[in-house]
């Protein structure tokens, strides 16, 4: 078989699925079927508008926060802290052992620390002069 390297400008869900397939065949042969569920909880305003949330998924016993959202002028009203408790309960039903996710130096480090979350990594340089901090918690079925 003969193969070209391409590099894709305007890569589509049709080719990462191309990619993602073959790799999710094999982890699932070998015992290890990743099974991503969507995680979504949403912070509304009065007129029902999405003004901020958290968006992950469960995979692979664990859940994984992408985005957590909270207003500036909600901030200090324990809305944050909502989300990811309302998140890590589904994770627990899902059957998950624990939680991850990703912050900056200038974003909140010091809040997922008070919820229990713990510094496992980081990448300096992410971006610029700023440093990517990985962050995890184990969960406890209540």
């Amino acid at each position: 078989m003969k193969a070209v390297l391409t590099v894709c400008d305007a890569p589509t869900d049709l080719i990462r699925d191309a990619i993602l397939n073959p790799l999710a065949q094999f982890n699932a042969e070998n015992g290890y079927p990743a099974d991503p569920q969507p995680v979504a909880i949403t912070l509304n305003s009065d007129d029902g508008a999405v003004i901020g949330g958290l968006w992950g998924k469960t995979v692979y016993d664990w859940l994984f926060v992408d985005y957590l959202v909270v207003p500036a002028s909600l901030q200090g009203q324990d809305f944050g802290a909502q989300l990811m408790a309302s998140a890590e309960e589904i994770a627990i039903e899902r059957g998950c052992v624990g939680s991850w996710l990703t912050t900056f130096t200038f974003q909140a480090r010091g809040f997922y620390e008070k919820l229990g979350y713990e510094v496992f990594g980081t990448l300096d340089k992410s971006p610029r002069d700023n440093v990517r901090v990985f962050l995890r918690k184990c969960l406890k079925p209540a």
